[in-house]
C-alpha cells in the first residue's frame, strides 16, 4: 500500500484523528491544503479543458492547481471531486480523488483507471505514471485546438509553455503562449501549425491582473503566478525522471537483470542531468511573480551557514541562483534503490568538484559547483558521508 502524505492523511481521517473542514464556496478545499501543507500562493490557472472534469472548465471558470513538492491538488469550481496526486516514494506518483459533497469522515480513494487514461508511462519498459504539464492551445470555450508540445519541462522556452495556462507576472520582452486563446473557428485555421507561427501573443504578456479575463472571487486568490508556473514546470520534469530511474533500476536489481549497469547509468544520467538543469532553457530577462509564492518558496530552504539554499531564485539568467534541483530533499530521492542513489550522488560528487570534464554541464560555472558542493555537504548529511569516504 502506498505511504505517502496522501494516504496518510487519508488513514488518520479514517481513524478519526483529522477532521476536514467544509467550507461553502471551496468545499474542503482549504483544510485539505492546510493539513497537506500546500500553499494557496501555488495556485496555477489551467483553462484548456483537459482534465476529466473538462466539462466544467473553460476561460471564464479555470482549473485551479496547487502543489509542494510532494503533492499536487486540483479543483474546479463546481467539481464533484478534488483531484489529487501524491509522488510516493516508493511507487512514483498516485492518484486520488476526494469527494466534494459534505459528509461526516470525507473519504480520500485511491484512483488506479480513469487518471491513467492520460497520465500513463510512454515508454514501453516503464509502468509509473507521468506527471503532465500540458501546453495546450485552445480556443475561447477551451477545447483544445493545438497541443504544442504534448507536455513541457524547462528545456522548452517560454514561448512554447503554458498554452491554455492564465499567467500572472512580468517577463519583460520574453513571450509565452499563456492568456491567449484562438478566436477563429477550427474550420478556418487551416494549417495549425502556420497559424500559430503566426500568432500574436503579445496581449498575454507581462499580465498582473486577470480581473478583466474572468471572476477571480471564486478562487483562493487571484494569482497564476509565472514563479510557480517555472516551478511546476521543472519539478514535475524532475519527478518524473526519478520516478521511472527508480522503478527501472528496482526492477532490474529484483530481476538479476545483467544489464542492470547500463539501466543504472542511462537512467540515472538522465536524472542527474535534469537535476542540474542540462539543456534548461535559459531566462533572457528578469521575471517577476504577482503573489507571495517566490518568497515562500525560498522561506523552506535549508541554508548552510553563510544563509545559501537551493530554494534560492534568480529568476534573470535562469530558474535557481544555485542550479541543482531542490527535490534532492525529497523522500522520493531518498527512497531511490540504493545503486541508484549512489550513481547519482557519484556523479553530484564529479560534476561538482571539476572532475567531470565532458562538457556536458559548461553551464555551471566553477563558482556555482563550488557553492552547490558546498551547500549539499552541508544540507544533506548522507551526501557529506558520500564525498568524505569517497576515494579520489
Amino acid at each position: 500500500m502506498p505511504l505517502n502524505p496522501i494516504s496518510l492523511l487519508e488513514r488518520m481521517i479514517s481513524a478519526g484523528e483529522v477532521d476536514l473542514g467544509f467550507d461553502p464556496d471551496h468545499g474542503y478545499l482549504p483544510s485539505l491544503l492546510e493539513h497537506l501543507d500546500v500553499p494557496s500562493t501555488s495556485q496555477a490557472l489551467v483553462f484548456s479543458k483537459s482534465s476529466f472534469q473538462q466539462t466544467l472548465i473553460s476561460p471564464s471558470a479555470p482549473r485551479a492547481l496547487y502543489f509542494n513538492d510532494n503533492v499536487y491538488v486540483g479543483w474546479v469550481q463546481g467539481g464533484d471531486v478534488i483531484e489529487l496526486i501524491a509522488v510516493d516514494p516508493a511507487s512514483g506518483p498516485v492518484f486520488y480523488t476526494l469527494d466534494q459533497q459534505p459528509a461526516v469522515g470525507p473519504r480520500i480513494e485511491r484512483q488506479t483507471t480513469a487518471c491513467l487514461l492520460c497520465h500513463e508511462s510512454l515508454s514501453s519498459t516503464s509502468t509509473v505514471p507521468r506527471l503532465l504539464v500540458l501546453s495546450a492551445l485552445p480556443d475561447a470555450r477551451g477545447f483544445v485546438v493545438r497541443v504544442a508540445p504534448y507536455t513541457i519541462t524547462d528545456q522548452h522556452p517560454l514561448e512554447e509553455r503554458w498554452a491554455g495556462w492564465y499567467v500572472t507576472g512580468t517577463h519583460g520582452e520574453q513571450r509565452h503562449m499563456g492568456n491567449v486563446v484562438v478566436r477563429e473557428p477550427r474550420s478556418a485555421i487551416g494549417n495549425v501549425a502556420d497559424y500559430v507561427r503566426n500568432m500574436d501573443f503579445s496581449e498575454g504578456a507581462n499580465v498582473t491582473d486577470l480581473g478583466a479575463r474572468f471572476d477571480t472571487r471564486p478562487y483562493l486568490t487571484e494569482h497564476s503566478d509565472i514563479v510557480a508556473l517555472l516551478l511546476l514546470v521543472h519539478q514535475t520534469h524532475v519527478h518524473n525522471l526519478m520516478a521511472r530511474a527508480s522503478q527501472e533500476v528496482r526492477t532490474a536489481v529484483e530481476a538479476e537483470f545483467g544489464g542492470v549497469t547500463s539501466v543504472i547509468e542511462s537512467r540515472g544520467e538522465a536524472l542527474v542531468g535534469g537535476m542540474l538543469f542540462v539543456d534548461a532553457a535559459p531566462l533572457t530577462g528578469l521575471v517577476t511573480g504577482t503573489s507571495d509564492f517566490a518568497t515562500d518558496f525560498s522561506a523552506w530552504g535549508l541554508r548552510d551557514s553563510r544563509g545559501r539554499s537551493l530554494r534560492d531564485l534568480d529568476l534573470e539568467r535562469r530558474l535557481l541562483r544555485y542550479p541543482l534541483s531542490y527535490l534532492v530533499y525529497s523522500d522520493a530521492f531518498d527512497a531511490m534503490p540504493e545503486p541508484l542513489h549512489e550513481y547519482v550522488y557519484r556523479r553530484f560528487t564529479e560534476v561538482l568538484t571539476g572532475e567531470d570534464r565532458s562538457g556536458n554541464f559548461d553551464h555551471l560555472s566553477s563558482s556555482d559547483r563550488r557553492a552547490i558542493f558546498e551547500i549539499l555537504v552541508e544540507t544533506k548529511p548522507d551526501f557529506a558521508v558520500f564525498a568524505a569516504n569517497r576515494s579520489p
